[in-house]
């Protein structure tokens, strides 16, 4: 009768379950390289990483990876969180921008870029195409050039100072992970 009794419990178990979360809007990886122009008295300085994305501008995910693949940072991002974890330690961030500029040094748009990654403007904020020779847009202060997009390309650029130019090249095919 024990047997029975656990067989029962161990169905009615397996039918119950777990609240799923819903898919992240999009997963991507690639590299990326930002350079900071030069302004005032502070240098001008560039990085590059490797990355993978997940999710959109409310809620994700962002590893930074060092060329050999070690997780630099990680970044996640949900409505009244946002949080970085780094080798030093855990900080929370009040906004995806302030985020940005605690890890790059300047304030970078985040919440538009699954969308930028996806080759479109952002619905959170108002775009203008580009000039009639370049396929992009303008948006929050960045010229977004799609013209290599389907070669895995975007260049995103702010004029304003100091100049901030981002380019990002993705991995057109998916990584296995372990």
């Amino acid at each position: 009768m024990r047997v029975g009794a656990w067989s029962a419990v161990a169905l009615a178990a397996g039918c119950v379950q777990a609240p799923v979360a819903p898919p992240l809007a999009l997963a991507a990886a690639g590299r990326m390289s930002l350079r900071i122009e030069a302004h005032g008295d502070r240098p001008a300085q560039s990085q590059s990483a490797g990355f993978e994305w997940r999710g959109d501008g409310e809620r994700g995910e962002l590893a930074l990876l060092s060329p050999l693949g070690t997780q630099l940072a990680q970044a996640r991002w949900a409505p009244g969180e946002v949080r970085l974890v780094t080798p030093d330690g855990a900080a929370r961030f009040d906004t995806l921008e302030a985020l940005a500029e605690r890890t790059f040094g300047e304030r970078l748009p985040l919440q538009a870029w699954a969308d930028w990654l996806a080759g479109r403007p952002w619905s959170g904020a108002i775009s203008a195409p580009l000039d009639g020779t370049t396929s992009g847009f303008e948006q929050l202060g960045w010229r977004v050039d799609l013209s290599r997009h389907g070669e895995g390309r975007i260049d995103a650029r702010r004029p304003a100072p100091p100049a901030v130019t981002v380019r990002i090249v993705l991995d057109l095919e998916p990584r296995s992970r372990p």
